[in-house]
């Protein structure tokens, strides 16, 4: 057997200098490639594997669905699981989101929040807003709405001439900018007030929406927020009809001992972005939860998203994914 090292590839890998192992199984934490070297896969992936591996609830149900139904277009059938999944994100979400839009990842799930924000401005009669606020070091994906409104200056640098103008601020790294003599909660306070001069320089009725990670993560590390700063961000929000969008790709799902991290704030953000534990890794799945007010704004008015993407709520995928919820609710893993 060649040596993967060795091997001849005419996959696109992220890195071209040299070929990865090949994984040919996986079972709870464990990973193994084709030399029968096997690993402890202790991140998950990206942070993505929450069950671990082959657990055979998920895998019963991917079966299961794959042999009744694969695949239906969106723009003409709904399916029974996708309305489950939708049923029990909605349940057990923060108070207010009443809608999930289904897509095949995190990326996606900000780019669709990103449009959400600005056509539910037009829906309701405000046009000029079409600027985003956003924080330095944050990450929201690669895809080039997510990447503009990023924090991350190594990833954008080389695309930057192809990315929208967006406003970022500081984010919340008090290890790095809590000032000497000040408190954790004057310093989200200061943080809020950074966000609300930010807003009055673009012009409160230019901007759409603010949007950051509720907990900090691939580019700055484990940045959690201060006592209050959260809620100090929703208040500026408000004042200035800005929309919250919360990205929690990475930190939600479970992540933080809470389904959403955000409840442990008690914040509700009015668009928020999950995937990552989502679907646990068993097929590629992220959502935008939305608050009703969205989801009325356009129903009562075009009447439609403009948006789509080929595999919206594929079948598999979300029965993947309700099984991932069902047995982290069925087996207290939030609790444990």
């Amino acid at each position: 057997m060649q040596r993967p090292s060795e091997m001849n590839t005419h996959v696109f890998h992220r890195s071209l200098l040299t070929t990865p192992p090949v994984a040919v199984r996986g079972q709870g934490l464990w990973l193994e490639d084709a030399a029968g070297q096997r690993y402890i896969d202790a991140s998950g992936g990206a942070a993505v594997s929450c069950l671990g591996h082959g657990h055979p609830d998920v895998l019963a149900a991917m079966h299961r669905q794959i042999d009744q139904l694969a695949y239906a277009h969106t723009s003409f059938f709904t399916t029974e699981v996708a309305e489950q999944l939708a049923d029990q994100l909605v349940r057990t979400a923060p108070a207010g989101m009443s809608h999930a839009y289904f897509v095949s990842g995190g990326s996606e799930a900000v780019e669709a929040a990103l449009k959400m924000a600005r056509q539910y401005y037009l829906e309701i009669g405000q046009p000029e807003r079409s600027h985003f606020i956003a924080r330095r070091q944050s990450y929201h994906g690669n895809t080039l709405g997510a990447l503009a409104v990023g924090g991350n200056e190594w990833r954008r640098r080389q695309f930057a001439p192809l990315l929208i103008d967006v406003t970022h601020v500081s984010p919340c790294y008090p290890y790095r900018d809590l000032q000497p003599g000040e408190t954790p909660e004057a310093y989200g306070q200061r943080l809020a007030r950074e966000l609300d001069e930010a807003i009055q320089r673009v012009g409160p009725a230019k901007v759409l929406a603010f949007i950051a990670e509720t907990v900090g993560g691939a580019t700055a590390g484990v940045l959690v927020p201060v006592p209050g700063y959260l809620k100090a961000v929703r208040e500026v929000c408000d004042r200035h009809g800005v929309l919250l969008i919360l990205d929690e790709v990475m930190c939600g799902m479970g992540r933080t001992g809470t389904l959403h991290a955000c409840e442990q704030d008690g914040v509700v953000p009015d668009l928020m972005t999950i995937a990552k534990g989502l679907g646990g890794g068993y097929q590629p799945i992220g959502a935008v939860l939305a608050q009703q007010k969205i989801v009325d704004a356009m129903s009562s008015g075009s009447g439609f998203f403009q948006h789509g993407h080929t595999y919206l709520g594929h079948a598999v995928a979300c029965a993947a994914a309700l099984a991932v919820q069902q047995v982290i609710e069925r087996d207290g893993l939030l609790q444990k």
